[in-house]
């Protein structure tokens, strides 16, 4: 699986592609639907299947105090595409001169330059400065493309904005749904106050970045090293009332587990929440509290099967 760059040549056998060409942050039901059409026609027409997203987000240029509201970073948008078949991902930067070319440039761009000999979208796919491009507008200055439907469950069209909705008031399981594996948060462990391991419940401390905030509170969560190891535990998320000063952070303790794991890159599913934040009188009640979480996440885990 290669990663691509709009600023530099595309490699010669990677010429001719078939793109599924959209943002894809989330890689939700609907968003793997649009790749895998063009994965089974790139493989019909014996093409490359390219993989195409935008870094920064197209609102982030245009709206940059706008809440973080990422559901992966290109990394995991990389290894997704690639298990799901596809040959490469091109990350097109997007600046303010890539947002005022028009439809026209748009595809001089994608054929000349990246040379797409196709591309695949969702149907509400627009592109060029005003976002004045449609689906149309690709036959109608000779690049192939075809469109894929929304996929809808019984609320309606399968979308990022649903995830995220969810993910802030604390539905896990419906995030998990429609994404088709749990939201999942990779991150660097960092070194913090190591206040857990004098009470009993060391945590991998990781920085949120440029992630959604889901609903601060404790969760049930799966630790995913890079060894290949998958583990339980609980986290808090959120800003640790308890104590001053606040910070933002995904703090996971993982059941059974003595290793150290700082500086190294997990990956946090959030399975079930648990509760929100509370804050307490003192470190008694905390780990009366802490404990109690433990025992309920385990529970919860024990009964909900791993997905990758």
């Amino acid at each position: 699986m290669e990663r691509l760059t709009s600023n530099a040549p595309i490699p010669a056998h990677l010429r001719g592609g078939v793109m599924a060409l959209g943002n894809f942050d989330g890689f939700h039901a609907g968003h793997q639907a649009v790749v895998g059409r063009a994965i089974a026609r790139a493989r019909a027409e014996g093409r490359p299947a390219i993989v195409a997203t935008f870094d920064p987000h197209p609102m982030r240029l245009f709206q940059p105090d706008t809440p973080p509201f990422r559901l992966t970073t290109l990394d995991q948008r990389q290894a997704l595409f690639a298990a799901a078949g596809a040959d490469a991902m091109l990350v097109f930067d997007f600046t303010r001169e890539l947002a005022a070319l028009d439809p026209a440039g748009y595809v001089r761009l994608l054929v000349e330059q990246l040379g797409v000999a196709a591309v695949v979208t969702g149907e509400d796919f627009t592109f060029g400065k005003g976002r004045s491009g449609t689906i149309a507008s690709f036959a109608e200055l000779g690049l192939p493309a075809e469109a894929v439907a929304p996929v809808t469950d019984a609320e309606g069209v399968i979308s990022s904005s649903r995830i995220r909705a969810a993910l802030q008031a604390g539905d896990c399981a419906t995030a998990t749904r429609l994404l088709t594996r749990p939201f999942t948060i990779q991150g660097m462990v960092q070194h913090g106050d190591k206040l857990g391991r004098t009470i009993g419940f060391p945590t991998a401390n990781i920085d949120l970045g440029p992630y959604l905030r889901p609903a601060f509170g404790i969760y049930a969560v799966r630790g995913l090293l890079a060894d290949g190891r998958v583990l339980d535990g609980a986290a808090n998320l959120g800003i640790r009332p308890t104590f001053d000063p606040p910070k933002l952070l995904l703090e996971p303790h993982f059941f059974d587990f003595a290793e150290s794991l700082y500086d190294q890159s997990i990956e946090v599913q959030l399975i079930h929440y648990l509760r929100p934040e509370a804050k307490y009188d003192g470190l008694d009640p905390l780990i009366a509290q802490i404990a109690r979480d433990c025992d309920d996440a385990r529970q919860i885990l024990a009964g909900t099967p791993y997905l990758a």
